[in-house]
């Protein structure tokens, strides 16, 4: 089964943007993992201080294991002063198939 991640941090008020950069930050550093099937950090144009976090893994075990490399620590650390809540925050399971994984995710305006 894959593990998939979806939701919503709020910052801490004007810390939108540098949280997004923290972010932003730990996605590219995930490139290298292929156990990280997709990572994306969004920002939510009405709202500065709102960003969203969707993540598939190849497992639930793989995505506790990148909670333990260090670089992963250190920007966790850097984000935590800057997080007000975190909402939203959905796990599902994606069944493997014989063909690619293809996911679409979206959002109601």
């Amino acid at each position: 089964m894959y593990y998939g991640i979806h939701g919503k941090f709020t910052a801490t008020p004007n810390n939108g943007p540098a949280l997004l950069h923290i972010l932003l930050e730990a996605a590219e550093g995930l490139r290298q993992n292929p156990d990280c099937l997709i990572y994306l950090v969004s920002a939510q144009p009405d709202d500065p201080d709102a960003v969203w976090v969707s993540e598939v893994w190849v497992s639930q075990a793989a995505h506790q294991a990148s909670l333990d490399d260090q670089a992963t620590r250190e920007l966790i650390a850097q984000a935590r002063p800057l997080i007000a809540g975190i909402f939203g925050a959905g796990r599902a399971a994606y069944q493997r198939r014989q063909r690619p994984l293809s996911l679409i995710w979206g959002c109601l305006t």
